[in-house]
């Protein structure tokens, strides 16, 4: 297959912009920023925030305010592995988010849900939300073998039915 013969598409991204906190833990994205995803349906993004030599990444939902203009989520948790305060400003950069989910998914719970493919089912069956949550919760142990375990812990109570999340990871 010769080369020209691919396809290349150019994924959709904003212009860096430079922004600072709106409130605790939101920023205000520009309406020109954010004006493609929208027209597009695209509500969730990559995003890329720089301050001085720090530069993070991280998947993101655009939520319309009620005043007309976007913002996003920017936690404390963000900030500080930014670095940034309430008075700073900071660059940030919209991408297209071409992860299956809206989020990147640990290895360990990719890989016990390919190997357990009734958990997989259920797992696909759920709501893009309760997914992303499910994705957040593993990612946030530290250890490899703790996100293992709570993944196992977890296809096991998803095949019981278990749909309230506070019992999610819980050994029974």
């Amino acid at each position: 297959m010769s080369y020209q013969s691919f396809i290349w598409f150019k994924m959709l991204s904003s212009p860096p912009f430079e922004t600072s906190l709106a409130s605790n833990h939101h920023i205000e994205l520009p309406s020109g920023s954010v004006a493609l995803f929208i027209e597009k349906n695209m509500k969730r993004v990559k995003v890329t925030a720089t301050f001085q030599s720090k530069t993070i990444e991280f998947h993101a939902a655009l939520i319309k305010h009620h005043s007309g203009m976007y913002r996003m989520s920017f936690s404390a948790a963000k900030q500080k592995e930014l670095g940034v305060f309430a008075n700073d400003y900071f660059t940030v950069q919209l991408f297209e988010d071409t992860s299956k989910y809206g989020v990147e998914m640990s290895e360990e719970l990719n890989a016990v849900l390919l190997s357990d493919y009734d958990a997989f089912q259920i797992f696909e069956a759920l709501t893009p939300g309760r997914q992303r949550s499910i994705i957040y919760a593993i990612a946030r142990y530290k250890t490899s073998q703790t996100r293992i375990d709570k993944a196992l812990i977890f296809t096991e109570n998803l095949k019981r039915g278990i749909t309230d999340p506070k019992m999610w990871f819980k050994k029974f």
